[in-house]
Formats: C-alpha cells, sequence, structure tokens
C-alpha cells in the first residue's frame, strides 16, 4: 500500500512513542464512569451508618467500615445526600456558593456521592472548581532534590538554589537506603541556606523515614501510602487503623504529614475489584480524612503512565485532586512523574493544576536534572525553569516560584556545600573536600562530582545514627563554626515541633517562621476580585525575565 508522507511523519512524532489502552471494565482498567461503581446511598440508625452505596453493614470491608464509622459527617449524612448530585456539582462552579458551604455538604456524602457529583464536570468546570475549593489561598510548590550517587554535597546545593528560586518544600531519597541519614540533613542544610522556613523530608520506608523526623533531620512526610481495596491495603502490609496509628506518631512528634495515594494503584497491583480508578481513590480520600491526616499527595502519582494512556486520564487526575479539596484536605498535586514523550501533552497535563492553583501544584517539581531523579523522573525539571516562569509571566497566574539570577544561585549553592562540609567536620565524618564543595557549586548533574566512598559514607551514616546524633547537634556545630545564622533557622525549624503550628491543613512557614495555613490563610474565592490575587510586589518577581528587552536597550 502506498503511504501518505504525512501520516508516516505523525508516526513518528513524541506523542505516538507513548502507549495508549482502550478500557476494560472487567479489571478496573477504566478511569471514571464504570457502570461498576456503587450508586450513592445511605441509612443511618442511632446515629450509626447501617448502609452505604448499596452495601449494608454486615457486608463491609475494613475500609467501608473505618469510612463510615470516622470519615462521614452522620449529622450532615441526610441533608447531604438528599442534594442532586447535579445540583452539587452546579455550586462548585457557582461563585455565589461559599467553599464553606460546599465542604459542609461533602462532609456529609458517601464516596459514590462524590463520584457521582463529579462526573457532572468538564475539566474546565473542575479548574474553576479547584480555585475556590484549595484549603490554602495562596498556592505553592515543591521540589525534589536528588542524584544517582547519593552525594549529599551535591543534594545541600540543589536545594538551597530550590529555596532560593521559592519552593515551600523539598524532597530527597536515596539510590541506596543506608545514605538517608546524610541526604536528609544534606537536604535541610540546602534548604535553610536557600531560604528560612522550607519544609523538607527524606522519602524511605516508613520506620526509618519517622526516625529521621524524630531526629529532627526531616520536619515533614508525604510517602505514607493508602490504597482503595482491602486486598490491595494489607498487601501493603497495613490497615486502616495501622495508617492511623502511624499518622498520630508523626503528628505527636511534631511532624508535618501527609498521605499518597493515586487513581491506578489498585488495578496496577491486580486487585481493583472492577471498580473505576476514581471511585477507588475517593475512598482512598476518605481513608485519609478518617485518620485525621491533614493532606493527601495525589494526581495519580506513580500510575500515571497508566491513567494517561486510558480515556478520561487527565480528566480523572483533575477530578481526584478537586474531591481531595472538597474533602477539606490539603492537595498536593502531582506532576511530579514523567509519563510522555511529548512536550505538549505534558504542558496540558500540568495546566490543569498551574492555572487555577493547588495548595502545591507538584509534588514535586525536578530541581535536578531527570538523569538525577531517584523518583523516577518527574514532569518538569531544572531544564524546565525558564518555561515556567514565562507561562507566569504569561499569564499572571503564581505558579509557586520566582526566577533569579545565575550569580545568586552560584553564591547560595557556595554556601550550602560549605554549610554542609563544616557539619560533616563538627560530627566527625567523612570529609567533604574543597573540591566537592566547587564541584557542587556549579554542577549540573552528579556526573560533575568527584566520587566519594560509598562504603565509607555508609558505615558513617550508621555509626552517626547509632551515636544518637540529633537536630541539636547540628545547630551546636553551625554555631560554633561561624555560620550563626543558619544555626538559628534550623533551631527555629526544630522549635516548630514543640509550637505545632504548622501541622495545621496546607501549611508552609514564611521567612520569618510565620504558619500560613487553611487557619489563618484560608481560600475565600467568590468570583473576580476575590480570593488570591497576584499582589503588585508579587508581580513584580513574576514577571521577571532578565533577557527581555527594556526601553532603554532600544
Amino acid at each position: 500500500m502506498k503511504r501518505s508522507k504525512r501520516f508516516e511523519k505523525l508516526e513518528k512524532m513524541p506523542i505516538n512513542q507513548d502507549g495508549f489502552s482502550y478500557e476494560w471494565e472487567e479489571v478496573g482498567l477504566i478511569t471514571m464512569e464504570s457502570p461498576n461503581d456503587p450508586k450513592p446511598s445511605i441509612r443511618i440508625e442511632n446515629g450509626r451508618i447501617m448502609e452505604m452505596d448499596g452495601k449494608e453493614r454486615k457486608d463491609f470491608d475494613s475500609l467501608d467500615r473505618f469510612i463510615a464509622d470516622y470519615g462521614i459527617n452522620v449529622q450532615d449524612a441526610d441533608m447531604s445526600m438528599a442534594i442532586d448530585s447535579l445540583e452539587i456539582a452546579r455550586m462548585l462552579v457557582d461563585i455565589h456558593v461559599s467553599r464553606q458551604e460546599i465542604v459542609k455538604i461533602c462532609g456529609g456524602c458517601t464516596p459514590a456521592k462524590l463520584v457521582e457529583v463529579i462526573n457532572h464536570l468538564n475539566v474546565v468546570e473542575m479548574m474553576m472548581a479547584q480555585m475556590k475549593m484549595r484549603a490554602r489561598k495562596n498556592p505553592a510548590n515543591q521540589a525534589h532534590a536528588t542524584n544517582l550517587d547519593d552525594n549529599p554535597v551535591l543534594i545541600a546545593a540543589d536545594a538551597a538554589e530550590e529555596a532560593l528560586r521559592g519552593f515551600a518544600e523539598v524532597e530527597t531519597t536515596c539510590a541506596l537506603a543506608r545514605y538517608a541519614p546524610f541526604n536528609a540533613i544534606a537536604l535541610m542544610l540546602g534548604a535553610q541556606t536557600g531560604r528560612a522556613g522550607v519544609l523538607n523530608q527524606c522519602s524511605m520506608e516508613e520506620a526509618t523515614e519517622l526516625e529521621l523526623g524524630m531526629r529532627g533531620f526531616t520536619s515533614y512526610a508525604e510517602t505514607l501510602s493508602v490504597y482503595g481495596t482491602e486486598t490491595v491495603l494489607i498487601d501493603g502490609g497495613d490497615t486502616a487503623y495501622s495508617k492511623a496509628f502511624l499518622a498520630s506518631a508523626y503528628a505527636s512528634r511534631g511532624i508535618k504529614i501527609r498521605f499518597t495515594s493515586g487513581t491506578g494503584s489498585e488495578v496496577l497491583m491486580g486487585n481493583a475489584e472492577q471498580k473505576s480508578m476514581l471511585y477507588l481513590e475517593v475512598r482512598c480520600l476518605y481513608l485519609t480524612k478518617a485518620c485525621g491526616v491533614q493532606g493527601i499527595q495525589n494526581g495519580s502519582i506513580n500510575a500515571i503512565p497508566l491513567v494517561a494512556a486510558l480515556p478520561n486520564g487527565f480528566r480523572a487526575i483533575a477530578a481526584e485532586n478537586l474531591i481531595a479539596s472538597m474533602l477539606n484536605i490539603e492537595v498536593a498535586a502531582g506532576n511530579d512523574t514523567a509519563f510522555t514523550h511529548s512536550d505538549f501533552r505534558r504542558g496540558v497535563k500540568l495546566a490543569m493544576q498551574f492555572m487555577p492553583g493547588t495548595d502545591y501544584i507538584t509534588s514535586g517539581y525536578g530541581g535536578i536534572p531527570n538523569l538525577d531523579n531517584v523518583f523516577a523522573g518527574s514532569n518538569e525539571d531544572c531544564d524546565d525553569y525558564d518555561d515556567w516562569y514565562v507561562l507566569q509571566r504569561d499569564m499572571k497566574v503564581d505558579g509557586g516560584i520566582k526566577p533569579i539570577k545565575e550569580e545568586e544561585a552560584i553564591a547560595v549553592r557556595n554556601k550550602a556545600a560549605r554549610v554542609c562540609q563544616t557539619v560533616f567536620q563538627c560530627l566527625g565524618l567523612p570529609e567533604i573536600t574543597d573540591e566537592e564543595v566547587e564541584a557542587a557549586t556549579y554542577a549540573y548533574c552528579y556526573q560533575d562530582m568527584p566520587p566519594r566512598n560509598k562504603a565509607e559514607d555508609m558505615k558513617a551514616a550508621t555509626d552517626m545514627m547509632e551515636r544518637g546524633i540529633t537536630g541539636f547537634d547540628i545547630v551546636k556545630g553551625l554555631y560554633e563554626n561561624g555560620f550563626e545564622d543558619i544555626a538559628e533557622r534550623v533551631m527555629k525549624m526544630l522549635k516548630q515541633r514543640v509550637i505545632g503550628d504548622y501541622l495545621h491543613t496546607s501549611s508552609v512557614l514564611d521567612d520569618q517562621f510565620r504558619v500560613m495555613s487553611a487557619i489563618n490563610n484560608q481560600n475565600d474565592y467568590m468570583g473576580p476580585g476575590t480570593g488570591y490575587r497576584v499582589s503588585d510586589e508579587r508581580w513584580a518577581e513574576l514577571k521577571e525575565k532578565f533577557n527581555a528587552l527594556k526601553p532603554q536597550d532600544v
């Protein structure tokens, strides 16, 4: 057959390197609107839910029971369930209906009810609703700082640059688990060098992650995964009660947490119970709320290549972010996993969170090259900074970060590397050489760094933990060696554990360590002229383009 040259050209375009699939309802390979999803219903007797979404209490699994007992406001349930789902959907985009009214209604709804509500919305309506429903008025952003060699000097320098660019949170993980203490400390030091008040975490298995937080090396955690079917949750080694207990262990020690979920995880793990991905994700959101957890990282996360292969994939992701906001919990909205060969497609995916704003537009942005991203690569990385800045400038949208000058980046990276060098010396850890400091100051990726003795590093990290080193030892070492400013910042971060204000829903800290959360910075959007508006001061930062022509240049 003679081929059309245009079709031959199209076949070679990046979009056609992506994988795509038709729906397969019987195994849960469907994003939304599955015919197997339950219909909304509720029956309450003596203040107790005895029937929910077509299932009698005697037939509840452990997730149903936990959600029914702790996740739904039974005082409002009859009222909420009696409102037509289309009417609630219209309330979401009605500027005359406040966020507080909708949150109250949604608090009395069952999972199937909220799925039915959201199925009435297209993606533009979801974006309109998200602008009103996110918990915190001011949007923010989160970044990744990792590298393939687990080089702590490079992590410190990268975290400092990310903090200077305006990220409210920074996150790391490890290629080798035994590096976790070094990576966590380096991230904390770099973040506080870049900007006071930046929250940091080291994503590891839960026992290690909790210990790092208790030592004062991290200030939040988010990789506490929950799943929407009982079998998959148990396969993950958990029950609803064990997750609630773990959440309380973090919170009681002053460590901010959010759970992680996302459409597609249950079908990937082989037990979706023939339900749609969105319905199962809504069960995860109810489980999060029922555990008393203030927030969620969702947006399909690692399952996005599968979800994006199906019809309605992007719409389902926008829907899960929105439903989390409707349940009055913080949303860290994903955009953190590379899933497509098409720049056009990844930009459109981002737009649904970037334009309306979420509590954290990414969770997180790859502040390093994707080849260094141990989280498997992000939807956007350090090569995309200028694109992000121009989009903010094009639309007068606050995407949570700001441009910086090259000399500013060089200076803060150098200082962070020297801070890390000093702390390693004070704690009796393997030497960080001046050569490493210089390399980290100007590095693009791990390949630009001198190699470290990994066996020596891992042995020293284990020994450091056995010696009982904590954040206070780091403060002492910094203060005694000429970095009083960073010592003070780290100490103030440790004090936040006692104060506890940053455990409120959707909390971030400014550079004066003032907490901004859904309590004192509640989203009050109700149409034009309300809600978050880019201030003149912020607009001056966002529209900066250092290679733009100035009138005096012409």
